[in-house]
């Protein structure tokens, strides 16, 4: 499997024709210049079909099926075509462990042969070797080698081999929980945790706890039992052609890589996991809580570094880490961005979540291995600088709100002692030096309406910016962790 690297009908697609349901004017202005992205990429990637979507504060504005799902029948992909989004199921993978967790049934520091009885008899690489954990399994550091794309073949490995190989063993490529390896064996083995523990089958158990609370009612993991006519056929692309990739039954590994879904499905998953932020007080209605799907993005610690493609625009660095199911990236434009792909025999995917914004862009495509990364990425980046996405504000604390009022009567009376103050504070700066430096600066800006709003940072931290009289005063106060109300930084700096 490539690695990268709720709920409301929908009409139905015009095969060929982008459609919006009640867009925002940036993104809906914005659906020409995404359909050449994904257009030309596909004509380049030599792609016979492919739908990707947009979905944004909990709607999908966008979606779009270029190109046909069958080259015999020549049917258009629609938002309804079926596709297999190989590694992008472990995501729900992954969630049904956490939920399984939040039920009290598993641990996510025992080892797994706590749930796995098969590896117990495993020969680990040196006798002080940690066991196997859960969530080294989850983090994909289990020891295991990276094992693209010999994995993807084992999608239909009937459960009674897989267990003569989980007895059998690995062999192992580094110590357990000492380097992150991406392992499709890993997220099998989660998998048959999840059946051991829930008494079902694992595609049983996320179908009925997950995927039908949803309303993905076309999403599943058996292909060969989905209409016919409803899939998106997978082909390579061989000697300047197009060959059919033969159709891979449900099986032992499907926990890594076997689901299929439509873009009518998926958009409805994606709301769902962007609907966990921010975190709030309010009803929890969701099939695993929002405090839960927060923890997806909570990596492993072996953080990685990678240039991002200059074809996506001005190169930069970027930071990541693999949290659970998910890859999650420092990019230098977007922020924080919650992403994964899928590769396939015949099939390629990709998903990119930016949660502090409440958006998200996910792209199916019918070519061997080919995920639509680079054009799901260029998309982002041209909402980006169409200025449709911007994070969430964070809100104004009832603390924040009366720490910066204090900070309007200390500047107001020119006397620091007029709030109660952190012990660090006289220390950091004495009294009387603060007390001249706010003289100084009110004789170079003058008069200060003070009527701008203070931005957070936090609940207890926020900066401002006044406007004066001859000039500005940039400011910032921070709360201590203490409950008494006390300023561990209150400072005003003149600006011009």
């Amino acid at each position: 499997m490539k690695r990268l690297m709720m709920a409301a009908a929908l009409a139905a697609l015009v095969p060929g024709e982008a459609w919006a349901q009640a867009a925002p004017t940036s993104v809906a202005t914005l659906a020409p210049q995404v359909d050449t992205i994904f257009a030309d990429w596909m004509r380049a990637q030599h792609v016979p079909g492919l739908v990707y979507g947009i979905v944004k504060d909990g709607r999908l504005v966008l979606v779009k099926g270029l190109g046909t799902q069958d080259q015999d029948a020549r049917a258009p992909v629609t938002a309804d075509s079926r596709f297999r989004i190989a590694s992008m199921s472990k995501a729900f993978t992954a969630l049904a462990i956490l939920k399984l967790r939040d039920a009290g049934k598993l641990s996510l520091e025992a080892p797994a042969e706590t749930y796995v009885p098969e590896l117990k008899g495993w020969a680990y690489p040196t006798s002080d070797s940690p066991r196997v954990t859960v969530r080294d399994l989850l983090h994909h550091t289990a020891g295991f080698v990276e094992d693209n794309p010999w994995g993807d073949r084992q999608q239909p490995l009937p459960e009674a081999e897989f267990t003569a190989m989980l007895r059998r063993g690995p062999v192992f490529a580094t110590t357990p929980g000492t380097r992150m390896e991406y392992s499709n064996l890993g997220y099998a083995i989660l998998g048959r945790i999840v059946s051991n523990v829930s008494g079902t089958r694992y595609q049983d158990y996320i179908s009925r706890e997950i995927m039908a609370p949803l309303g993905m009612r076309a999403t599943g993991y058996d292909v060969l039992k989905s209409p016919k006519g409803a899939r998106a056929i997978g082909y390579r692309w061989q000697d300047e052609a197009w060959v059919r990739e033969p159709d891979m039954a449900d099986g032992a590994y499907g926990a890594m890589g076997g689901v299929e879904t439509t873009a009518n499905d998926y958009w409805r998953w994606v709301s769902f996991l962007l609907a966990a932020w921010p975190a709030r007080d309010g009803v929890d209605s969701g099939p695993v809580k929002r405090a839960t799907v927060r923890e997806i993005v909570e990596g492993a610690g072996f953080a990685s570094a990678s240039n991002r493609s200059a074809a996506a625009g001005t190169p930069c660095r970027q930071a990541g880490s693999y949290a659970m199911g998910w890859r999650v990236i420092d990019d230098c434009d977007l922020g924080r961005i919650v992403t994964h792909t899928g590769g396939y025999p015949g099939y390629g995917s990709v998903v990119m979540l930016l949660p502090d914004a409440g958006l998200g862009v996910f792209a199916f495509s019918s070519r061997t291995y080919g995920a639509p990364s680079l054009p799901a990425l260029q998309s982002l980046l041209a909402m980006k600088a169409a200025g449709a996405v911007t994070d969430r504000p964070i809100p104004v604390s009832a603390e924040l709100a009366r720490a910066y009022e204090v900070a309007k009567t200390v500047w107001t009376s020119g006397d620091p002692a007029r709030a109660t103050l952190a012990v660090n504070v006289p220390l950091d700066r004495d009294l009387a030096r603060r007390r001249r430096e706010i003289v100084d600066a009110k004789s170079r800006v003058g008069v200060c309406a003070m009527n701008e709003a203070v931005r957070p940072i936090s609940a207890l931290e926020g900066t401002w910016e006044w406007t004066c009289a001859t000039g500005r005063i940039q400011g910032r106060v921070q709360r201590s962790p203490l409950p008494d109300g006390s300023l561990q930084v209150i400072d005003f700096r003149p600006v011009g």
